[in-house]
């Protein structure tokens, strides 16, 4: 499935623009993510390898989390 997030977005700009995404980022990557200065110049990719966790399953929830957003309003 794609969506409008992809690997190579800055994790910074994808909470910011979109918000429902925060639970995600929290899942995988925990809460510092939020306070981290980081998030604002590293991409998904770099989370995830960071983390050891799969860009691939990130990615795809991070999008089915902005679809579900749009579908309930």
């Amino acid at each position: 499935m794609s969506g409008p997030i992809d690997k190579d977005m800055i994790i910074g700009e994808v909470i910011g623009k979109y918000p429902a995404t925060e639970p995600v980022f929290k899942k995988h990557f925990g809460k510092g993510c939020f306070t981290c200065p980081g998030s604002n110049n590293e991409d998904i990719a770099f989370g995830a390898m960071m983390h050891n966790v799969d860009v691939e399953a990130v990615v795809r929830e991070l999008n089915e989390a902005v679809t579900e957003k749009k579908t309930k309003g």
